[in-house]
């Protein structure tokens, strides 16, 4: 089947129109993976398919692939590589191709789940997610965003259907390491403060080409609102190895308010200096998506001129561990080949636009410069043991 399409010219043909995308199904707690059967009792399915890492293969998928298997369901496994590029999901959808798969289950991380919807599409079958991390909030949109071999990002490819279901065991969350929770906190944090330049802007446009519903940037509000009053006490049940009401919240922040919100309420400058930061090979090798998005909260909001809400974010954010300044992310304010690469990186990320303030490349560097000059001067007041922590761990 054709692997092009665009919500845009479909849902924003019609002007001022809003849509909400989301998942039909999405299932949150401790022990769910246990029960994963009788979530596709009803479906009808007698043939699925698992995409996973090695890794995975040997812990989370091999319990889907029991309880499936304990069904009567026919289970095909196939191993991710790694890496959530055209190269690898063209060879994944090829060697699947033949095994008349009614239905593929994706395993894992960001690049994984992202794999999984793009080789779910060139299949034709529905997709189920099943985050083993909840470091960001790729798992309930219906947009996958593509890399290269290396790692850079490349751009982005969307379907016509959000995920069939997705499941996410709270368990699997808390044994995964705070890193990954915390990132998620980064990457989700973003929602509220992209999502909120949208319903301000008459102009701006989510990903599905339509103006946000009313609902989406509650969810994004919603998903901040839960980060501040939570996000310490989640981390914490995390570092032990436990699973409490905060941990719930949080995940559910990060996983479900943070991907319906996202797709739904709109992008604007924080993803942006994201996409920036994956030109640098040893950042995007070395950090995760959240955490350069917590990055690029900071400069969005110092582009906007919100000083005070980019200080609000930036002490949160040094308490959770989060990169604050360009340091942490072992980069120098002095090194303008790397500057003006993450620039440019920027510049090319399309919902920007959505900002209404100047967006060029001198207005772009001075709120990077000054919101890492902001996170400097953070974490020397509140010190960078939280940060230390993680990257470490």
């Amino acid at each position: 089947m054709s692997t092009t399409y665009f919500p845009q010219p479909v849902f924003g043909a019609a002007a001022g129109s809003r849509v909400l995308a989301a998942p039909p199904k999405y299932i949150q707690g401790p022990g769910v993976l246990q029960h994963v059967a009788g979530f596709f009792a009803a479906s009808g399915f007698s043939r699925l398919g698992i995409l996973a890492s090695q890794r995975g293969h040997a812990t989370q998928a091999k319990t889907i692939a029991v309880q499936l298997g304990a069904a009567g369901t026919e289970v095909v496994s196939s191993v991710f590589q790694g890496e959530c590029s055209l190269e690898e999901i063209e060879a994944q959808a090829g060697s699947l191709t033949s095994q008349n798969i009614q239905c593929l289950i994706a395993v894992g991380g960001g690049k994984c789940v992202d794999a999984g919807k793009c080789i779910a599409h060139r299949l034709a079958v529905p997709v189920v997610i099943v985050p083993t991390l909840a470091s960001n909030d790729a798992p309930t949109s219906a947009v996958s965003v593509l890399y290269t071999p290396a790692g850079v990002a490349s751009g982005a490819e969307f379907f016509p259907h959000n995920p069939l279901m997705v499941i996410v065991d709270t368990e699997v969350i808390a044994a995964a390491g705070e890193r990954y929770l915390v990132a998620g906190m980064g990457d989700a944090m973003a929602t509220w403060y992209e999502a909120r330049v949208c319903q301000a802007n008459p102009a701006a446009r989510n990903i599905l080409g339509t103006r946000p519903t009313l609902i989406a940037g509650m969810m994004g509000e919603l998903c901040a609102n839960t980060l501040y009053t939570s996000g310490l006490e989640a981390a914490a049940a995390v570092r032990a190895g436990q699973v409490n009401q905060a941990l719930e919240d949080v995940v559910e922040a990060n996983t479900l308010l943070s991907g319906i919100g996202f797709e739904s309420g709109g992008l604007a400058g924080a993803h942006g200096y994201a996409q920036g930061y994956t030109t640098l090979p040893h950042v995007e090798a070395q950090y995760l998506h959240g955490e350069m998005v917590a990055m690029g909260v900071i400069a969005q909001l110092m582009l906007e001129g919100d000083v005070a809400e980019a200080r609000r974010v930036t002490e949160f954010f040094v308490q959770l561990g989060l990169p604050v300044h360009l340091g942490q992310l072992q980069l120098d304010e002095a090194a303008s080949d790397q500057i003006d690469s993450v620039v440019a990186g920027t510049l090319e990320f399309a919902p920007l636009q959505n900002l209404q303030v100047p967006v060029d490349a001198a207005a772009v560097k001075q709120a990077l410069l000054a919101g890492s000059e902001l996170g400097r001067h953070v974490s020397g007041e509140l010190g960078d043991t939280a940060y230390n922590r993680l990257q470490a761990a």
